[in-house]
């Protein structure tokens, strides 16, 4: 699975105008499942999410995670990381889930990221969203299982 995280001071995500989901201070986590992925890479994902140190200390260093300072995340699902640009001009999207399995690994990581003890707001996969955020750095990170497999 592949994830771009962003340290936000908030976001929220929009369908047909009205926000489905929101943070304060935390995450904004867009996710997307590659074919051949499964529900351990989602809980992998989820954990590495959840302990992954891009908050500052009382030094200001980058040192903390969501856990350590108690922040939200808000979930969107994003096949468009999927992109395989390597050609042409026009990105494909061919290594990306079955729209079936990419919504329950998606779901899965929510759930897991929240089991974690986060408090977790998602979009809703597959519609047409509207994401606004507040990038605080900015930092934002590329995560994928695949880096780790």
């Amino acid at each position: 699975m592949r994830a771009l995280v962003q340290r936000v001071t908030e976001a929220s995500v929009e369908v047909d105008g009205a926000v489905v989901g929101q943070t304060g201070p935390g995450l904004l986590v867009l996710v997307c499942a590659m074919a051949g992925d499964d529900e351990d890479g989602a809980d992998r994902l989820a954990l590495r999410v959840a302990k992954l140190r891009i908050f500052r200390d009382d030094g200001g260093r980058m040192n903390r995670s969501l856990l350590d300072m108690g922040g939200g995340a808000l979930v969107v699902s994003q096949f468009t990381l999927a992109a395989d640009t390597r050609t042409g001009n026009r990105p494909g999207f061919s290594s990306a889930a079955a729209p079936d399995d990419g919504q329950r690994l998606y779901e899965r990581f929510a759930v897991s990221l929240a089991a974690q003890g986060v408090t977790v707001e998602t979009g809703r996969f597959g519609a047409d969203m509207t994401v606004r955020l507040v990038n605080d750095g900015p930092v934002t990170i590329w995560l994928d299982t695949a880096d780790r497999a």
